[in-house]
């Protein structure tokens, strides 16, 4: 009997595993990673295209912000003879943008942090404690979602008209908040329920009430949630406009950012001011813009975090 015979074979002679993503395809058998490669080139391809789409655009109203009339109309895509700053002056005072701008920064600043309160201890309690119904006020947040705004805008008026609140900033910053409140509830619900109960049974063991328990130490372990969610409260109420449209119609000193860009949009084909137009424009754009970068990576943090812990 040879000897050799009984070793186990070498792992150059084992066969591939199935499965096995190293292994070479065989006849009739497609090759794993041509598929994987051909999908992300599909994604990158439509990701260019989205850039594009996005990007194109805001480069341009930046272009024409710096132009004069003729240069918009005359040659719309090549770069401006001189950059015309006194485009921003005139938009900032003669249009108003300055005053529209604080206002903007007011009401924003104000519902979101209404916003964040009320819906990081909303989403809190739905997601930490059980009691009798709390599936069902959580639905009934989540409902907020499908429910679109311009269905509600007319009773919304005399709601806020019959509480003495209609063409005032309070009564935009409490639309605000309600409005943003589904959002916030059900991001963070789902964000609340990933962290760990050990630090709140631990918290409470050491005399800790529910109210500091929140506060002191599941709020500032949910921090990249609650960025997150602001960031896209801020964005969202910053573009909106329908609702001060209809809140602030009578009040045009206490106009927001969005309503006064419509204004000045109407008013520029009478007075030819498209670059004013369009340096409004800019105004309006690059706060949200430089908010984004700065906290992109707070951003990603909280989308992510709670898919990995």
């Amino acid at each position: 009997m040879n000897p050799q015979s009984t070793l186990p074979p070498t792992p150059a002679a084992l066969p591939p595993k199935t499965g096995d993503p190293s292994a070479p395809a065989g006849p009739g058998r497609k090759d794993p990673r041509s598929e994987v490669r051909l999908f992300a080139g599909l994604g990158h391809v439509a990701l260019a295209v989205w850039a594009v789409i996005v990007i194109v655009p805001i480069l341009w109203t930046f272009l024409a912000a710096f132009k004069n009339t003729s240069e918009i109309f005359s040659s719309p895509w090549t770069l401006p003879a001189e950059l015309r700053w006194e485009n921003f002056g005139r938009a900032w005072t003669k249009a108003h943008v300055g005053r529209y701008f604080i206002n903007s920064v007011i009401v924003v600043s104000c519902s979101t942090f209404l916003t964040m309160l009320l819906g990081s201890m909303a989403a809190y309690v739905l997601a930490r404690y059980k009691f009798w119904g709390n599936r069902a006020v959580y639905y009934l947040f989540v409902s907020g979602l499908a429910f679109p705004v311009f269905l509600a805008l007319v009773p919304l008026f005399f709601v806020v008209k019959n509480l003495g609140l209609l063409d005032t900033h309070t009564g935009v910053v409490l639309v605000y908040s309600a409005y943003s409140l589904p959002f916030t509830v059900f991001f963070l619900a789902a964000f609340f329920k990933t962290l760990p109960s050990s630090v709140a049974e631990a918290g409470m063991i050491d005399g800790c009430s529910h109210t500091r328990l929140f506060f002191q130490v599941m709020m500032p372990m949910a921090k990249p949630g609650l960025i997150s969610v602001a960031i896209f409260n801020i964005i969202g109420q910053w573009a909106q406009y329908q609702l001060p449209l209809v809140l602030l119609s009578n009040a045009k000193d206490k106009w927001v950012l969005t309503q006064g860009i419509a204004d000045i949009s109407v008013n520029a084909g009478y007075e030819a001011d498209w670059s004013g137009l369009f340096a409004a424009l800019t105004i309006a754009i690059l706060p949200m813009i430089i908010v984004y970068a700065v906290f992109q990576r707070q951003i990603q943090a909280g989308l992510t975090s709670g898919a990995v812990k």
